[in-house]
């Protein structure tokens, strides 16, 4: 289902297989961006131009069109479909802001990062103002939204904390790593689900699904985002390369390496096991990582999570909507940017 000449609306590219349905969710993602302009703006200039930086700088809007597919199942034109696409757009954005911060990422988005224009108070600030407007528009969707976020925001915060305090003494890296992204990263997107059924009028048995295939898809998406970011030069990403690898924080490919024992690998478990502030260091292991088995056995582990997405989804009526996330775990496991 992928294809490569004939991207969709949204920048993804893969072919939804369905004119009508891409059609029909462009119309949506349109309405969508529409609200997302709308709920950063700002009287206060400075504040408006922080705020859309990172809108500006495009992003793939995977969380919003997850939300719009997942209503297809139910009436995707239903009220608060479109409005609950956009709260879960604006705590990813707010969530950017905060991370550049912590890794000191120069770049995001092929643009410099805020922290880089500006400095880290005002992107942590700004994206506090992110949150602040994702709640405004939460509180007209409900309690039971409100509570949903909520406990998705609480699932985001502890799956940094335990990234930046590490496994136990005991545990294992790898499974430590996976439930830090399924906190990190899995936990939004699958609210990203939840919110397209729920507000779509699903039964809660479709509900429950649409949120295991988000939470599932959103740990094979940031796998592979880890792969990119070893494998890629950054141009097609917009990212520096290596990013976590500089900050001596490991993505899976790392911990496969680390947990290697041949003695030819020796040089690369060094560089691994601490940051990497040093230039030639810091190119040295991404050198070393990249001709390393690490990567290929990463991304067999990125694959058997998408494959437990597409498995989730096996149990929904088949048709476009079916086809189209059936799509989406194609493109996350062979996405290169």
């Amino acid at each position: 289902m992928i294809c490569e000449d004939r991207a969709m609306t949204t920048g993804l590219g893969f072919d939804l297989g369905d004119p009508a349905l891409e059609s029909s969710l462009a119309q949506s993602l349109m309405g969508v961006e529409e609200l997302l302009q709308s709920a950063i703006k700002s009287d206060d200039d400075f504040i408006a131009v922080a705020a859309r930086h990172l809108v500006d700088a495009g992003g793939k809007r995977f969380r919003p069109l997850l939300t719009l597919l997942a209503a297809g199942f139910g009436d995707p034109s239903a009220p608060g479909v479109q409005e609950a696409a956009v709260v879960v757009e604006l705590t990813h954005l707010a969530t950017l802001y905060h991370d550049d911060v912590m890794d000191e990422a120069p770049r995001r988005r092929g643009a410099a990062s805020a922290n880089a224009r500006w400095d880290n108070t005002i992107a942590i600030l700004t994206g506090d103002f992110l949150f602040a407007r994702a709640s405004d528009m939460l509180a007209d969707l409900g309690p039971e939204a409100v509570r949903i976020q909520a406990r998705t925001f609480e699932r985001l915060v502890t799956g940094q904390i335990h990234e930046t305090t590490g496994p136990l003494e005991g545990e294992n890296p790898v499974d430590h790593h996976l439930q830090v992204l399924s906190d990190k990263t899995g936990s939004l997107i699958a609210t990203s689900g939840r919110f397209g059924a729920m507000f779509g009028g699903c039964d809660e048995a479709t509900v429950e699904v649409l949120t295991r295939f988000g939470e599932r898809i959103g740990v094979a998406f940031q796998l592979v985002d880890d792969l990119v970011d070893v494998a890629s030069d950054g141009k097609q990403s917009g990212k520096t390369p290596g990013t976590d690898l500089r900050e001596g924080i490991p993505t899976l490919p790392a911990l496969i390496a680390l947990r290697d024992d041949d003695a030819d690998g020796q040089r690369l478990r060094d560089l691994l096991s601490r940051p990497l502030p040093d230039d030639d260091e810091h190119a040295e292991a991404l050198k070393l990582l990249r001709a390393h088995p690490a990567l290929d056995e990463a991304r067999v582990v990125a694959l058997a999570w998408a494959d437990d997405a597409r498995d989730a989804i096996s149990v929904l009526p088949d048709g476009s909507h079916r086809r189209a996330l059936e799509g989406l775990c194609d493109y996350v496991v062979t996405r290169t940017g």
